[in-house]
């Protein structure tokens, strides 16, 4: 007689790696419905507690999401940028520190930001014209989108001499799940000011994500990278340039996604069926008007005869 295999049962480690991994690979605004059915599957509070404290800050700081504050004062990017310790985050517009709930994607409490958590007055000046420039563009370009601007190194320069560096991070989401359809965009452009060459140089990361789910399950994950350059001048000039840099290979990578998308049907779709049908001839795509399915069928089954 066969003795039949026991199935190994899964260790609490497994478990939570398991759980932490669909987690993690959630859509653009979906991670909370994908916890609940973790949770409900681990059947163990514990388990799905110790999964969501490690997923869910990389989540949310990945995806770029944006969170209310309770006081009206605008939105907080969870970003690693403006990260502080006790799941803290800088606002540097309004220089107040937001208390995140990242389980639950909300704003708790918020704070002023202390002298040291903000940049000095020489570098506060170049971030604030980018960051008004930066805003200016995103409530122009996207609906729903969100950006801020970080010192990311020498905060504490006090003037002309030393190299410093910001980052530019730019959300956007629109999430629509009654229509079966959810999407975001995220881009960082590490801007980097070099005194001594009196240059900025500027690098970018673009990712667009999209989940469509309507008695399907198709996802998009395309990511895109750049660089350029421009001259070391004044904050207000400096602004200028940099957010027209910014413009500029947003829209071209967003116009270069959609021609590659309208082109799905002349290019990827024809190069996924095989070369020659079961004739073993040709098909003729470039002249597909003279055939007539309603001609062929009638003629087969001798309709109009």
């Amino acid at each position: 007689m066969a003795e039949e295999e026991e199935e190994s049962e899964l260790s609490d480690k497994q478990k939570v790696e398991i759980a932490k991994w669909f987690l993690l690979n959630s859509p653009p605004g979906e991670i909370q419905y994908v916890a609940k059915d973790v949770k409900s599957i681990l059947n163990n509070d514990d388990l799905y507690k110790e999964a969501a404290s490690e997923a869910f800050p990389y989540y949310n700081k990945s995806h770029l999401i944006s969170i209310p504050m309770p006081n009206r004062s605008g939105d907080v990017l969870v970003t690693s940028f403006g990260e502080l310790e006790g799941n803290a985050f800088l606002e540097p517009r309004t220089a107040q520190v937001a208390i995140v709930d990242h389980a639950k994607q909300v704003c708790t409490e918020v704070r002023p930001a202390t002298d040291e958590e903000l940049s000095s007055p020489y570098i506060e000046e170049f971030r604030c014209n980018l960051d008004a420039e930066t805003l200016k563009y995103v409530e122009e370009t996207y609906p729903k989108g969100f950006c801020s601007v970080y010192c990311v190194s020498g905060k504490d320069v006090e003037g002309p001499g030393a190299d410093f560096e910001l980052a530019v991070v730019i959300s956007a989401a629109r999430h629509s799940p009654q229509n079966f359809c959810n999407g975001s965009w995220c881009s960082i452009w590490d801007i980097e000011f070099k005194d001594e060459q009196q240059t900025v140089e500027v690098k970018g990361k673009m990712q667009v994500g999209a989940h469509y789910f309507e008695e399907g399950n198709v996802q998009l994950d395309a990511k895109h990278e750049c660089k350029d350059a421009t001259l070391f001048q004044a904050p207000e000039d400096c602004a200028l340039a940099i957010t027209s840099i910014i413009r500029h290979h947003e829209t071209e990578y967003l116009a270069s996604l959609e021609a590659s998308y309208l082109n799905l049907p002349d290019s990827t779709f024809k190069d996924l069926r095989r070369k020659l049908p079961v004739t073993r001839t040709l098909f003729p795509w470039h002249n597909t008007l003279q055939f007539s399915l309603t001609r062929d069928i009638s003629k087969e089954l001798g309709i109009g005869k």
